[in-house]
């Protein structure tokens, strides 16, 4: 049979056409012979499988393509320990289950740990798992910074013989997660790229030249702002409020003229995000104009015996242009939102020095309307002002007055237990204190109220948990099966302590799998974690091996 005309096209224009309008191509009847014609759409698709394999059985070869440039440089890490690769082999395949019978979580939510672990300790993976290891980054973006800080020069060499990788190339690691340097030795391979390099800045997608300014502004603030400066009047209005927003590493005094410059932006939510960082810069000339705002709207009365609140009576331009809507966008009255605003922009410094008293002496007087001294109808807006402008400075000293003292058990006959039940902000108070002193009030918090309320407070928690805080949430979760809860109404927290309990509870655990009814969703519950957790433990114990 010869054909002197590919079929192929014809074959598609009768197919997109339909059979009706277009008949079969006469160039495809020496194949023709081979189907039944009676129904001519069918012909038409074996027509199409005929002629697909006569191209395939007809295709040359390509000329084969020549070496792909020079070898990939050498990488002087430590390759990682025999048990090491094969944990990421597993890792890397994402498989559930475990040995000797344990069931084991998700293993790829263990994957960043191990490759943070891993990359902390200076070891290299094996050549034959870079490509894994860059696919699994290719399709987790989170898992990036620290997979391609990994897999070093190979990786980098391997992404450019290989267009799914090209995110390598663009890819910068998220700060030293390593181990330091001795003094005289080489920069680490592993290194990304020099954040000085800017090519990414004006040639990088948007998520890139964010991820661009952040960790230039963490190496060298000054060149970030510049950089940032140089383009700022021609980006859009929704990336220059992300833009603003990297800012916050580096802040410094030196930033205020453009920070004062952009309140005057033609986007609302860009001036207020320069508002918010501006009234982190205590000495700015925006804080020193909320200062003098919250000093008329909240005084100490004469008898010192408590604090006298007179909000604003309206949002003149001049506190708008500082960052103050009009309009509330949460639905309070107006000026309950003004007085929260500014209270919040305000330097905390500022209720010290005028009255002299600490925060919690200030958290303790009772709250008055200077029209009305008996009402307190403003003391949790003052109360959420404060907390907010905490959270803002980072200040611990307040931030520690306002969550108060960690909660205790009641003693004997007392009743209640002491310290209040709270949720929401004050996880975001806890993150200004210290991790240990986090962990420690998070820790009597779950002792004494569960964990039905401890959620956004363990998250808060450094991981992997201290062995107090971890103690305390595994003796909660025995209450809790003890109570004939079911594991599901915890399931958020049960989710992080896979990740973040302290490995060495396993055996805490275990007592726990083995004192529950036997096949008990308790029982199934206690019995993965433990698993889990043991798997961590030997993760991270492997990483700590010095290589032979």
């Amino acid at each position: 049979m010869t054909l002197t005309q590919d079929p192929w096209e014809p074959l598609r224009t009768s197919a997109l056409l339909g059979t009706d309008r277009r008949p079969l191509p006469p160039t495809a009847l020496p194949l023709a012979e081979a189907v039944d014609p009676s129904d001519p759409a069918t012909a038409l698709l074996e027509l199409a499988a005929l002629a697909t394999v006569r191209r395939r059985a007809g295709a040359l070869p390509v000329p084969a393509a020549g070496p792909p440039g020079p070898p990939a440089p050498e990488d002087p890490r430590p390759e990682l320990p025999e048990a090491a690769a094969r944990r990421l082999a597993v890792l890397l395949g994402g498989r559930t289950g475990g040995t000797g019978g344990a069931t084991l979580a998700n293993l790829a939510e263990l994957l960043p740990q191990w490759l943070a672990a891993a990359r902390a300790a200076g070891l290299r993976p094996p050549a034959a798992l870079i490509p894994g290891l860059l696919d699994a980054a290719r399709a987790r973006s989170e898992l990036r910074s620290d997979a391609v800080a990994l897999a070093g020069p190979p990786g980098r060499w391997l992404a450019a013989q290989n267009p799914d990788w090209r995110f390598v190339l663009r890819t910068t690691a998220a700060g030293p997660a390593r181990r330091p340097a001795d003094p005289g030795t080489p920069a680490d391979p592993a290194d990304p790229a020099d954040p000085a390099d800017h090519r990414l800045w004006h040639e990088g997608l948007f998520a890139e030249r964010v991820t661009h300014l952040t960790l230039l502004r963490r190496h060298d603030p000054a060149a970030g702002l510049e950089l940032l400066r140089s383009t700022w009047p021609t980006e859009r209005a929704e990336d220059r409020l992300l833009f603003l927003d990297a800012l916050q590493d580096g802040l410094s005094p030196a930033d205020e003229p453009f920070l004062e410059a952009a309140l005057g932006d033609r986007s609302k939510n860009v001036r207020a995000t320069a508002a918010e960082l501006l009234s982190t810069l205590p000495d700015s000339a925006l804080a020193r104009r909320m200062a003098e705002r919250a000093r008329a709207a909240v005084r100490l009365a004469d008898s010192g015996t408590h604090l006298l609140v007179t909000p604003p009576t309206e949002c003149d331009e001049r506190m708008q242009r500082d960052g103050i809507a009009p309009k509330s966008p949460t639905g309070r009255g107006e000026r309950a939102w003004w007085f929260g605003e500014l209270v919040a922009a305000a330097p905390l410094s500022v209720w010290p020095a005028d009255t002299g008293l600490t925060p919690g002496q200030l958290l303790a007087l009772r709250v008055g309307d200077s029209l009305d001294e008996t009402s307190s109808s403003w003391a949790d807006d003052l109360r959420e002002a404060w907390a907010r402008a905490a959270v803002r400075q980072h200040d611990a000293d307040w931030a520690r007055a306002l969550l108060g003292p960690a909660p205790a058990p009641p003693t004997r006959g007392a009743g209640r237990a002491r310290g209040a039940r709270v949720t929401g902000a004050p996880a975001k108070l806890l993150a200004v204190l210290p991790p240990e002193e986090r962990a420690a009030w998070t820790a009597a918090f779950v002792e004494v109220h569960g964990l039905a309320e401890a959620f956004q407070l363990l998250g808060a928690c450094a991981t992997p948990w201290t062995p107090p805080l971890s103690t305390a949430v595994v003796t909660a979760l025995a209450r809790a099966a003890a109570s004939g809860a079911y594991p599901w109404s915890h399931s958020g927290v049960l989710g992080m302590t896979e990740r973040a309990l302290a490995p060495g509870t396993a055996a805490a655990v275990e007592e726990l799998a083995a004192g529950a009814p036997p096949d008990s969703a308790w029982s199934e519950t206690f019995a993965r974690l433990a698993g889990t957790l043991r798997f961590r433990a030997a993760m991270l114990d492997e990483l700590t091996v010095t290589p032979g």
